[in-house]
């Protein structure tokens, strides 16, 4: 283990904006995310449960965006596949009156590293539902939910299709959302079946309106990402754990959610990404939830300012308020930014070296001997995927959201002269590139 000064410790910059990460979101275009929204709505409704038909119905809309996918996957040097999941939806007596064949439009980018298995999967649902969420006849254009992440999702498979990523990047336009989160949980389970080492999931549902009804703000510079605190998957030791270390905001979620608020700033003027420290809005769900069931790290970007009289409504005037989720709501450059920021997080994720290993707060009698207290001695394994060139270690006081200092280290410990019982810790991969890996909360051991 090597000591450093602390002024050496810190010399190393710590913050990297990568030139061809840049490159990849300024390459959001608003005239596609226009374009495939103005087709997307085009299908009349989007209704899980509406009818086959050639131009209209969700199965028309699955066929159209497979269609892009499989156009994108030309371009990508063979690195993108696409095809439709599909699978039998059950009649549950509630919002399925009837078994149907449904399925989730899939598109993968296969990691380039054979030994490398991480898996980064973006999502939106592709369905749509009007007022009365049985009714399957109904125009349902859908722009906004969940219109606006599917384009969004689109967008990103083009422009990261065109790259090389060690990781594997997968794209998911899933049915059933507004049934019950159908299309989610059938992949969260086919996921946790299959073992994938899914890493993070990232839910785009409602990216694209930034004006509210009501309180009649107009705001299109921020956006929320909710994470879990307490996991919903927690085992008696992690549950001690967390316990013993105050961890209950550093679960694996609030990780994810910070890096993206880091990481999306980074490289996306004019936005503050706000975090909510909640697994969604009030007594709500979304399709980020039912991996968060499967154990899986998974959060949901959303707008910041919602107007109900675009969600789950009929197209109507009344009152002389005009009801309904049409495409002349969507503020497309506030899209652009949202989609942007997935476009950074995934490159950076899945370029980056994987996790540190065995991250770990020294307690042995050493480390917390009198002339060692007021110190906190961290160490940690190399990452399992990937050639990490150094690690940053962060820190926060504990009653702050975010990171507030970074050292850098290329040793795989550290001592810094700060107190284990006034600050949080935890410790990320460095590649060469500069992309950094999730953070890590460490584990005390003795």
């Amino acid at each position: 283990m090597v000591l450093l000064p602390f002024w050496a410790q810190s010399q190393v910059p710590t913050v990297t904006r990568s030139t061809e990460i840049a490159e990849m979101v300024d390459q959001v275009n608003v005239s596609n995310l226009k374009n495939y929204m103005e087709s997307l709505v085009s299908f009349g409704t989007r209704h899980t449960l509406s009818d086959d038909q050639p131009n209209r119905g969700i199965e028309a809309a699955r066929q159209y965006t497979l269609g892009l996918f499989r156009q994108f996957a030309e371009n990508s040097d063979g690195r993108l596949c696409a095809e439709i999941d599909y699978y039998t939806e059950k009649a549950d007596g509630r919002r399925v009156d009837r078994d149907i064949r449904t399925g989730n439009v899939m598109a993968t980018i296969k990691g380039s590293d054979p030994t490398d298995d991480r898996v980064f999967l973006v999502s939106a649902h592709i369905d749509t539902r009007v007022s009365d969420v049985m009714n399957r006849n109904s125009d349902s254009p859908g722009a906004n939910d969940d219109g606006s992440g599917v384009v969004a999702v689109l967008e990103m498979a083009r422009i990261l299709s065109q790259k090389s990523f060690s990781a594997t990047i997968v794209f998911a336009l899933v049915s059933g959302e507004e049934q019950g989160l159908l299309g989610a949980d059938y992949l969260a389970k086919k996921a946790k079946a299959e073992n994938w080492n899914l890493v993070a999931m990232l839910n785009n549902d409602m990216i694209g309106n930034s004006a509210s009804n009501g309180t009649e703000i107009r705001d299109n510079t921020r956006l929320r990402v909710f994470s879990e605190g307490i996991p919903m998957v927690e085992t008696e030791q992690m549950e001690a754990i967390r316990k013993a270390t105050n961890g209950e905001n550093d679960s694996k979620s609030r990780q994810l959610a910070r890096y993206i608020k880091d990481v999306g700033e980074r490289y996306v003027d004019q936005l503050e990404i706000k975090l909510v420290y909640r697994n969604d809005r009030f007594m709500r769900g979304g399709d980020h939830t039912p991996f968060s069931r499967q154990g899986f790290t998974a959060i949901r970007l959303c707008e910041y300012n919602e107007n109900y009289y675009q969600q789950h409504q009929d197209l109507r005037t009344e009152g002389g308020a005009k009801y309904g989720d049409v495409a002349t709501h969507i503020d497309y450059e506030y899209l652009r930014k949202n989609t942007a920021v997935n476009v950074a997080v995934l490159a950076n994720l899945a370029s980056a070296p994987s996790i540190p290993q065995n991250v770990s707060l020294d307690l042995s009698p050493k480390a917390v001997a009198i002339e060692n207290i007021n110190h906190t001695l961290l160490k940690w394994n190399a990452p399992e995927n990937g050639t990490a060139t150094g690690y940053y270690v962060l820190m926060r006081e504990t009653s702050a959201a975010m990171w507030e200092k970074k050292f850098y280290t290329s040793e795989r410990s550290i001592r810094l002269p700060y107190s284990k019982d006034n600050y949080f810790f935890a410790v990320q991969s460095v590649g060469e590139s500069g992309c950094e890996s999730l953070a890590v909360f460490p584990q005390p051991i003795r």
